[in-house]
């Protein structure tokens, strides 16, 4: 495995990513809708906080959501089915190759994403974080480790599930995980047991995570804890089950 050979994998993943409208709907659209609307729209129940800055940690984890365990989820699942995952297995790239520039990938696209929803919500949405711009630095390494925390629950599914439950599996994971992670309704509103099955989960973990290292408060150490304790679990299942044949 050469870091040559990596990088040039990495680059033809992340069009394979973005090539198709799905993924692009998926990573940049829903995001980015999302700010957009409800940040303009006051109807969310957003606490005492403004529509926006209650929005941006959210989002900015819904970004590697979509990303890591959606897209990148699918993709790999087709790839798998296709034969395409044996055959990179027998090549001088190696599944361990495979795999981190599957890794680059998600993480490349992922900060296209982080630059694209901080300068949207800095520039035409009047966001101005308590955390200041070194809650900002903080926030971007954060987002970029979510996002290989959803990867490993993406490559999970895709490597133990067929193509066509990864894309429907992928999918109602990330609806569910929108509706209960604080994306885009606060906490509280919640049932206290939905609200504490949300607040364990992994995107609602990096919301959390996210919110505190933005507006300046406390809690990002135990979030953060939640957060690679999924990432842990999820590698370990993966590396343990993924099956490179469908």
């Amino acid at each position: 495995m050469s870091g040559r050979a990596v990088l040039a994998q990495a680059r033809l993943e992340t069009r394979l990513l973005l090539r198709s409208s799905e993924s692009l709907l998926v990573t940049l659209g829903i995001p980015l809708g999302v700010l957009v609307f409800f940040s303009l729209v006051p109807v969310l129940p957003t606490g005492d906080s403004d529509a926006v800055t209650f929005l941006v940690p959210g989002v900015l984890a819904l970004s590697a959501t979509a990303t890591g365990l959606v897209a990148s989820a699918i993709q790999t699942a087709y790839e798998r089915k296709s034969g395409a995952l044996k055959l990179l297995g027998a090549t001088p790239l190696g599944r361990r190759g495979f795999v981190a520039a599957k890794l680059a990938s998600v993480l490349g696209v992922l900060l296209v994403q982080t630059v694209l929803v901080l300068g949207l919500a800095l520039g035409l949405l009047g966001w101005r974080p308590d955390g200041g711009f070194v809650g900002i630095a903080f926030a971007v390494p954060t987002v970029l480790l979510v996002g290989l925390v959803m990867a490993s629950l993406g490559l999970l599914l895709a490597g133990t599930l067929t193509a066509e439950l990864t894309t429907a599996v992928s999918n109602a994971l990330f609806l569910v995980l929108l509706m209960l992670g604080g994306v885009a309704v606060e906490p509280d509103v919640l049932p206290d047991a939905l609200a504490a099955v949300g607040a364990a989960s992994p995107l609602g973990a990096a919301v959390l995570a996210l919110r505190a290292l933005l507006d300046a408060a406390p809690g990002e150490l135990a979030a953060l804890a939640t957060l690679a304790g999924w990432g842990i679990v999820g590698t370990a299942f993966t590396v343990r089950t993924f099956r490179w044949e469908a």
